[in-house]
């Protein structure tokens, strides 16, 4: 296949103020991959005006508006839009869409060949309920639209496409699953993980268990914190840190009053790394989790999980070899953990394998490559 020109569309990369969750790493490191393999990669998103190049992708920025999301959202798209013709001579080759938000630059360049990425939908997001209030109805809306328009679809787990397809009436023979990508060697460092946890006021030997994520109800920190007295029943002196941020902190944080229990808030990159190489087990307790991110960042760091038994966490952990699944229920969350947190031997065999099946199935090489036969499917023949 010759090289490609590609143009992704998304409202937030790693190379900007605007990043909420892992849709900027997911989809800033495949437009890396994709560069790296030779093709020409222009990236449409939000952040200062002007352009720049990054490692090997050329970023085009915009500054939108609105008064809330779906205005904010509509101004985007036609800013991105604007960006976009600015570029297209010689013209694109793929156009690829990443969630709802350039749902409306999707609808102007409809008649080109387009890519939607579902990395999660607005009723995932809620936990799998449908919300009430007229921007879940909105945002829904535009979900469907987006896949009813697009050339091809894909999605981050099997969950997703089942979901999709039942929520939106998307064909089958229109969706790839294919899973988020990672470079393992990013997440993994030589750490003494009793310095790490004394900086935090932890005993050295204490077991510590880490939430990544935000603060969400869908994330499910609520379940963790509800199930911490019963870990402790069993192991006294366990802890427990938090980090990241979202509109459930001070909730959090009355719930877990007087327990062993701290909120960090944001965190960095590198302190991310190093917490996640210096816990002992890393706990993921989320009600609907599209793929989860934090499940193979925590692997290439070796480390061992306990995640509830959804979405792609239960399509990619294999039970009792490289983690633990259990029910979204906070005794069975509790039971996961007690079940590991005394043999250090068996988390480590299971953080192992863990790193194992990553190198294995989810480098970034091995992604790019199922992305570009998506694309090939929808180019004219003799591209």
């Amino acid at each position: 296949m010759e090289t490609l020109k590609l143009a992704f569309f998304c409202w937030e990369s790693l190379y900007s103020t605007f990043k909420v969750g892992g849709l900027a790493p997911a989809t800033t490191h495949l437009a890396e991959s994709l560069a790296q393999k030779g093709h020409e990669v222009h990236f449409f998103t939000r952040g200062e005006s002007g352009d720049v190049e990054i490692n090997g992708v050329h970023y085009h920025y915009c500054r939108p508006y609105g008064d809330n999301i779906v205005d904010y959202c509509k101004t985007m798209s036609s800013m991105l839009v604007d960006a976009f013709r600015a570029h297209d001579t010689p013209a694109f080759d793929i156009l690829h869409f990443h969630d709802w938000h350039p749902v409306e630059a999707l609808h102007t360049l409809r008649d080109r060949n387009t890519v939607l990425s579902y990395h999660s939908t607005e009723y995932g997001r809620h936990g799998g309920n449908f919300g009430g209030w007229w921007e879940f109805k909105e945002i829904s809306g535009k979900e469907w639209y987006g896949g009813y328009i697009a050339k091809a679809i894909t999605t981050v787990s099997n969950s997703t496409k089942t979901e999709v397809m039942w929520l939106y009436n998307v064909p089958e023979w229109k969706v790839t699953v294919i899973p988020n990508g990672i470079n393992p060697d990013t997440y993994y460092a030589r750490v003494d993980p009793g310095k790490v946890k004394k900086r935090y006021g932890i005993h050295p030997l204490a077991p510590v268990v880490l939430f990544v994520g935000r603060l969400t109800y869908q994330k499910g920190a609520d379940l963790l914190v509800q199930a911490i007295p019963q870990i402790l029943a069993k192991r006294w002196d366990v802890q427990f840190l938090f980090a990241g941020t979202g509109d459930m902190r001070g909730y959090l944080e009355g719930m877990a009053h007087g327990l062993p229990v701290q909120f960090l808030g944001y965190i960095s990159d590198t302190e991310h790394v190093q917490l996640l190489n210096a816990c002992d087990l890393v706990a993921i307790p989320s009600r609907n989790e599209p793929f989860g991110l934090v499940l193979t960042e925590a692997w290439s760091a070796e480390r061992c999980v306990v995640a509830t038994d959804v979405g792609g966490l239960s399509e990619n952990i294999d039970n009792y070899i490289n983690g633990i699944k259990v029910p979204v229920r906070p005794d069975s969350i509790a039971w996961g953990i007690c079940h590991l947190i005394d043999d250090p031997v068996y988390m480590q065999a299971l953080g192992k394998a863990g790193c194992q099946k990553v190198m294995e199935e989810f480098q970034w090489a091995v992604v790019t490559e199922r992305v570009l036969s998506v694309y090939r499917k929808i180019l004219p023949r003799g591209t």
